[in-house]
This record gives structure tokens, sequence and C-alpha cells, in this order.
């Protein structure tokens, strides 16, 4: 009986490869899949907007960005232009439009073009929104110039910011 069952188990799996195989057919086996070029991607033709297919064509656009080390608890942050080596920075972004699930991200670079982190957070607002991305270090900063780049969906949103350490 066992052994009846494995051999129709092997009989359905063999019969599934080959129907699976059968549907490739038509493709050109010699050509690796590497060398067929991607099709082209229609993008938003602004660089801040998240496109939201739930709601129809509505984005999210990134009005202001602020750089500061306190956040009050409209989610405001107090402009800095200089912040202390054990301070965290707070990337302080206030958003105008709808989406679910927008994608907001701030790049942390030093003065010498190395990334030092990069926060992403899930916005789903409907209106104007400030949603605040968290920069901190166990130790200390090291003193320098840094840029701050705001994203919305992995694309660019308006101006890069600097904030320096002493």
């Amino acid at each position: 009986m066992k052994n009846n069952r494995t051999t129709l188990a092997l009989a359905i799996a063999l019969a599934g490869t080959v129907a699976l195989a059968g549907c490739n057919r038509d493709k050109n086996v010699d050509t690796p899949m590497v060398d067929q070029a991607p099709a082209p991607m229609n993008m938003p033709s602004s660089p801040s907007p998240s496109l939201d297919p739930a709601m129809g064509a509505a984005s999210v656009r990134v009005s202001s960005v602020t750089i500061g080390t306190n956040a009050a608890a409209d989610r405001s942050v107090a402009a800095q232009s200089t912040v202390g080596t054990r301070d965290r920075i707070i990337v302080s972004v206030r958003t105008d439009g709808r989406a679910n699930s927008a994608e907001v991200g701030a790049r942390l670079t030093y003065q010498d073009g190395q990334v030092v982190d990069e926060e992403t957070v899930t916005l789903n607002t409907s209106g104007a929104e400030t949603t605040n991305i968290e920069f901190s270090n166990s130790g200390a900063w090291p003193a320098g110039t840094y840029t701050v780049q705001v994203m919305v969906d992995g694309q660019p949103a308006g101006m890069s910011q600097q904030v320096t350490v002493r």
C-alpha cells in the first residue's frame, strides 16, 4: 500500500514537471534572460509624488524639511543648522496630499559622501502630515557636515538639507 502511494506521488510530480516544461516551449532556450532589455517604466514627471492606485492618481508632496534635535507634541521641529556630537538628529518632513503606504525616507550622508544611515517610514495620509525620521548614534557623531536627502517612494523629494555636528 505504501509503495503504491509513493509511486502515485512520483507519477504526479513527473506529470507536473512535464506540463510546466511544455509551457516554455516557444521561448528561445539559447538566449539567456539577462540579455533581454527590461521594458521601460513610466515614471511620474514630478520627483516627489507617490502614486496611490487605491486612491486614484493621489500623491504625496514634500512641502518642507526641517532638521533639529527635539520634536514638539505636534511633531514640529525647531530648525537647527548645528547639533552636538551626542544629539539625535531629527528630520521633520512636512507632506501634503494623500496616499496609502507611501514610503517616506531620509538618507544621512557624511561630508566625504559616505552614507551614514537611511531610515524609511510608511505614510498613510489623506492630507497635510508631519513625519519625523530620527538618526542616533550610540557613541558620538564625528564632527563635520552632514547632508540629509528626503525621498518619497525611493525618489528624491525636495532640496537636500545640511547640518553641522560640533
